[in-house]
Parts: C-alpha cells; structure tokens; sequence
C-alpha cells in the first residue's frame, strides 16, 4: 500500500520531501490536458487531477495514489504551461498589474479505489511589470515549464505584491489539503 505520485514535477516531490513523505513510485500520467469548451480554469484544475489520478488507478490499485494540477486564471481564461517565449510574454503581461487565481487540483485515491478531490483558490496580485523586467525573466527561461509562465518560488518571487491563500498550492501542491487528504484516507509515510 505504497503511494504513487501521479506525477514527473520536481516541484510535487520537493514539497512532499517538506512535510516528511516520500513518494513509493513516481508515475506520470499521461492525458490530454487541453481545456474543453468553455471550461473555466477552477473546473479544468479539478478535472485533469482526477483524471491523472483514475489513468494511474487503471493498473495500479492496491496503492494509494496522489495527482494534482495547477492552472493560472484570469477572470475565464485559462493559461497553461506557456509554449514558446511569445507565449510567455503575452502571459506575463496579461497578469501584470493584476489579480489573478491559481487553482490547484488534488485527487487522492486509496487502497480501496475511495476518491477524495479538492481544489484549493489562492488568489495572487503581480506588481505592474516593467518590458525590462519581463524581459529579463524571459531570459532567465524559468518560466519554461510553469502555469501562467511564471515561478513564485523564484526571481518571481519579487514580481508578488499580495497573496491571499496557499503559498505551496502556488508552487504546485497545497501542503495543508495534501497531508489532511493522505491523513483522511490513513496513509502513514513508510519509515526509511
């Protein structure tokens, strides 16, 4: 009854690593992560985590098994992992100067095949970014890989003039949610 974390981010191991758990096996699950339409960014979060979660499931039951998405919105619009460095700016100056939310999407699955979901809303307001300072964040490439191209846990960090709710549901994986769900469902870390 180990866990499988339904997923290839660093950043989601690195934060269960703060909170002392250790992931049995590391499976990403692969799923078309387009939004459907008119979808709103809350219901794609909450949608693609459990279907990361269920596609795991489909072969490895018996475990618990932990998915999660994180998807940036901006009133109905989704931005999802920017594809080129256009992209990224275009998001970048979308979300400068304003408020903005990032949804995270948490599934748990148990032993049992028991479906635990939650979204987590923590709300973010950017400074008003200057072409220079998007400029130099586009160099840097760490918005390669990231919701909204943007990382709050880097040079970010600095663009952040307020945050209302999870600081690691930002990162990539609401700590508090994630222990309470694993805890809920009975898992104990296994002991090295």
């Amino acid at each position: 009854m180990g866990l499988i974390l339904a997923s290839a981010s660093p950043r989601r191991v690195s934060l269960l690593g703060q909170i002392g758990i250790t992931a049995d096996f590391i499976e990403p699950a692969h799923i078309d992560e387009s939004s459907l339409k008119d979808e709103l960014p809350r219901q794609l979060a909450q949608r693609l985590a459990r279907a990361k979660a269920e596609e795991i499931a489909k072969t490895k039951s018996g475990h618990f098994i932990l998915a999660a998405d994180t998807v940036v919105g901006v009133g109905r619009r989704c931005l999802p992992k920017a594809e080129d460095t256009a992209q990224a700016r275009q998001f970048l100056e979308l979300l400068s100067g304003r408020r903005h939310h990032v949804y995270g999407g948490i599934c748990l699955i148990g032993p049992n095949g028991e479906v635990h979901n939650r979204l987590v809303d923590t709300a973010v307001k950017m400074k008003r970014l200057s072409t220079s300072e998007i400029d130099q964040y586009i160099a840097s490439g760490e918005w390669e890989g990231k919701a909204g191209a943007y990382a709050i846990q880097g040079a970010a960090g600095a663009f952040v003039e307020k945050i209302i709710g999870s600081y690691t549901n930002v990162v990539g994986l609401s700590l508090l949610e994630t222990q309470n769900m694993l805890i809920g469902l009975g898992y104990r870390p296994t002991k090295d």
